[in-house]
């Protein structure tokens, strides 16, 4: 098939930019005519709260997909100060799973992404609390910022304003909509932003009023719009519901897998303030195609083209998308909207084509000076030819040597290319700098609000196709074939040509021990003569006792110990200086899921120096995996012998080779053994065994029976990591083998603890009462009762948290906890 050239004048050029990976038609015609619908829709919505997994993902699908609007989600932190159910990484490295997660969600719902530059400092009582850790101006001027930016007709709010009924994150989220809303239109409020972008006034802002609890019963003195979110789109063969399901169940690091509902369903939102209206929350509405010269008729030709779709050769589509093309090149304007929609015009055309094109790495990490091998595959199936194929990257041109595609015959050509040595490692952007308090410390304005970092490395791509030259921004990724999953495509990382990995991150300076550490230097290329020291340490406080190379996986391993009597609490950095004198100090953290995309960050190879002159036995431990936290690798590091306990080692004899039985944290939540073996776990205790059980959460528990006697899980928290604790200090486990003081409770993070218990038999002690300031005292944080022989301690402390963080005080107590 050949198709008609369109030219303005002499001739008529477009050069565009679009960021693709692998590109194909992957959609189905009707899925293409759907994306055609969304081509002639300009109305746009922002959906704001607090946290991935707050927003309405139903709603979202409906706007996105029923009313083709263009709708987009701020969620002002990215869920960093959450809990984690498929593994152990926590804050930041959390904080990266989420942002993927809701990347994933939005590719299913057809939604975008933005965020603000606020941490999830972890649980808020009401928006005082959140505004005391939050800068509120900043925080206030990141969502003017997004609103500016994207240009929303109408906001929408998942929560209400109304303090104490909810997350502070989520009451806090409403106000600062409902200040941005007022604000984004004021040429005075945030005028360094007005460099860049232009005020911008939403015409409504509503609340996406909802009960969580049961069927939602509108107030007849508010007024409402109502979406039939439970229809079914016969062009994309699901249900609204459907596709809110698939979306929600993205964010499997919360435990949020969802089931659709059948039928019949609404979602509601509450007209908050703006303009009024009768019918619609998009009553008067512009539809831009007519605020722009020219926009009448290029709407004429999407309807044209809309009405003559044909759904059996999607080809025969393009002509018609061609002339919609060259019209929209003729209008002199860079607003954001049209500029979309010029994207999409030219990546519908490629999709219709069926055109191909990647740009694929041999390997997936690479470092600076590395010699990068790769290959560009551009594939026409049409009889039309795709010709002119040039790829710019890193400066430079190359052109394949097979320069025209057409009928399903590939341009393929590999090339080499040098990673440049100031070339930027792969940082998530918002971690660049150390965080400010409860604040990202971002100083580029033009990042704030994107979810996430461009592509490491991309190569455009440009190539003429019927006398029109197309351009796209292609990311080099590494494709390979795995013999379960099949093709499998990881984004291109940079990282650095050294780095470090620490066996620990605390050393406990013990009295008259020499704590000892590995450090391993790994080389991503060749290994290179170099030293081993440590920023903040002098040389005669430490020893290195080995060095061993390991040549095949070029690493070379330092075993070190230090000198406790010479050393106080303090932090340091493990360095590693070559003979040319460049200093290494970063470790390189990387995050593989199936879900989401392999993620990289790094992190200084920092090691906490904790002074403690605790009594501990050093004994053997056992572990049981809950949900995944790093409280083994702190208790290995202070002395203990620990063993993690697997499905086959369950039984009363086998358990009584260890001092103290450890349950890690949401292990009734997760861990479906430990469930069926209950009896055997309280066989130990009465038998003269210690079990400590840390904290689970109510829903979904594997058995309503965690102790030999009962409780209940409450949702009671202490948020607030400087409150009040009262406590019974003679307590056994507050006196022996160390005397725990009020002083040991200074100095936490992000909380005391969650989830306490409540209906507590009276056979536990609770010897430590805490409470959020103004708030009742709980005694649920730390239960304690003898059972048999032995002893059994549940706990809501956060010490999955406080223990990796080198509190001291918290490990002091977790200590007396396994000396029972």
């Amino acid at each position: 098939m050949t198709f008609p050239i369109f030219k303005v004048g002499a001739s008529f050029v477009l050069v565009f930019s679009l960021v693709l990976s692998s590109f194909a038609q992957s959609l189905p015609s009707s899925e293409l005519y759907h994306q055609l619908l969304r081509v002639k829709e300009t109305t746009r919505v922002l959906y704001v709260a607090a946290h991935p997994d707050d927003e309405n993902t139903r709603l979202i699908a409906y706007l996105s997909n029923e009313l083709n609007q263009e709708v987009a989600y701020l969620s002002l932190t990215r869920g960093d100060g959450g809990q984690n159910l498929i593994g152990k990484q926590l804050g930041i490295g959390l904080g990266q799973i989420r942002t993927q997660e809701l990347l994933k969600a939005r590719e299913t719902d057809g939604g975008r992404q933005f965020f603000t530059r606020a941490t999830d400092f972890g649980y808020s009582k009401n928006p005082d609390e959140t505004l005391t850790n939050w800068s509120k101006e900043e925080i206030l001027g990141d969502v003017v910022w997004v609103i500016r930016n994207f240009q929303p007709d109408i906001i929408i709010t998942r929560f209400n304003t109304i303090p104490g009924v909810t997350h502070g994150h989520h009451t806090t989220s409403a106000i600062l909509a409902g200040e941005a809303f007022d604000l984004a239109g004021d040429m005075t409020a945030y005028p360094e932003q007005l460099e860049y972008v232009q005020p911008w006034q939403p015409k409504r802002i509503f609340w996406n009023s909802y009960n969580f609890g049961g069927r939602f019963d509108p107030d007849p003195n508010e007024q409402y719009d109502v979406f039939p979110v439970g229809n079914f789109n016969p062009l994309l063969g699901e249900t609204y519901s459907q596709i809110a399901a698939d979306s929600r169940t993205m964010h499997k690091s919360q435990g949020f897998g969802d089931t659709p509902n059948i039928g019949l369903a609404e979602d509601h939102i509450q007209f908050l303030k703006g303009e009024s209206f009768k019918n619609s929350a998009f009553e008067n509405v512009p539809n831009r195609w007519e605020t722009i010269s020219g926009g009448k008729a290029i709407e004429a030709l999407i309807e044209k083209s809309l009405a003559s779709f044909d759904f059996k050769e999607p080809s025969k589509n393009v002509s018609g998308l061609l002339e919609i093309k060259a019209a929209l090149a003729g209008i002199e304007s860079d607003e954001a909207w049209l500029q979309e929609k010029r994207h999409l015009v030219d990546k519908l055309i490629v999709q219709l084509l069926g055109i191909e094109m990647e740009l694929n790495a041999r390997t997936e990490l690479v470092s600076r000076g590395d010699e990068l091998a790769f290959e560009l595959i551009l594939n026409n199936p049409n009889a039309s030819k795709v010709e002119q194929v040039n790829l710019e990257l890193l400066e430079k041109s190359f052109s394949p040597s097979n320069n025209i595609s057409s009928e399903n015959l590939p341009v393929r050509q590999s090339f080499t290319i040098e990673i440049p040595q100031d070339y930027a490692y792969s940082q998530p952007y918002w971690l660049v700098n150390s965080p400010d308090g409860a604040m990202y410390d971002v100083r580029d304005l033009s990042l704030i609000g994107k979810p996430f970092n461009a592509p490491n490395l991309s190569g455009k791509v440009t190539f003429e196709f019927v006398g029109q030259t197309f351009q796209f921004d292609i990311p080099v990724m590494y494709k390979y074939n795995d013999r379960v999953k099949g093709e499998v495509q990881q984004p291109l990382t940079v990282i650095p040509e050294i780095n470090l990995r620490l066996s620990n991150e605390n050393v406990f300076l013990l009295s008259g021990k020499e704590p000892e550490i590995t450090v391993t230097v790994n080389f991503q290329n060749q290994m290179t003569d170099g030293s081993l020291s440590f920023e903040g340490m002098d040389a005669q406080d430490f020893k290195i006792l080995n060095v061993t190379d390991i040549t095949d996986q070029k690493q070379r391993v330092f075993k070190v110990a230090f000198i406790s009597d010479r050393l106080n609490s303090r932090k340091i950095t493990a360095q590693y200086v070559t003979s040319d004198g460049s200093v290494f100090d970063l470790t390189t953290e990387r995050i593989i899921y199936d879900h989401i995309p392999n993620l990289t960050y790094f992190q200084g190879a920092n090691l906490n120096l904790i002074k403690a002159d605790w009594e501990l036995s050093g004994a053997k431990v056992g572990y049981i995996p809950g949900a995944g936290d790093d409280v083994p690798q702190v208790l290995e590091a202070l002395g203990y012998q620990v063993t993690m306990i697997g499905d086959g080692d369950y039984s009363v004899e086998n358990f009584q080779q260890f001092k103290t039985i450890i349950v890690g944290i949401r292990a009734y939540n997760t861990n479906q053994t430990l469930a069926a073996n209950q009896q055997v776990l309280m066989g130990y205790v009465r038998s003269g065994g210690n079990v400590i059980v840390q904290y689970n959460t109510s829903s979904g528990l594997l058995t309503n029976q965690l102790g030999p006697y009962g409780f209940s899980l409450s949702r009671t928290r202490v948020a607030v990591e400087g409150s009040p604790v009262q406590a019974d200090w003679g307590h056994p486990l507050l006196s022996t083998p160390n005397q725990i003081e009020s002083s040991d409770f200074d100095g936490w993070v992000q909380e005391r603890g969650l989830y306490f218990v409540s209906d507590i038999s009276a056979e536990y002690d609770t010897p430590i009462t805490m409470n959020e300031p103004n708030e009742a005292p709980s005694k649920g944080s730390l239960i304690y009762a003898k059972y048999g022989e032995g002893t059994f301690i549940y706990s809501g402390i956060s010490f999955f948290r406080q223990l990796p963080a080198g509190v001291a005080g918290a490990t002091k107590l977790f200590v007396n906890m396994i000396e029972q």
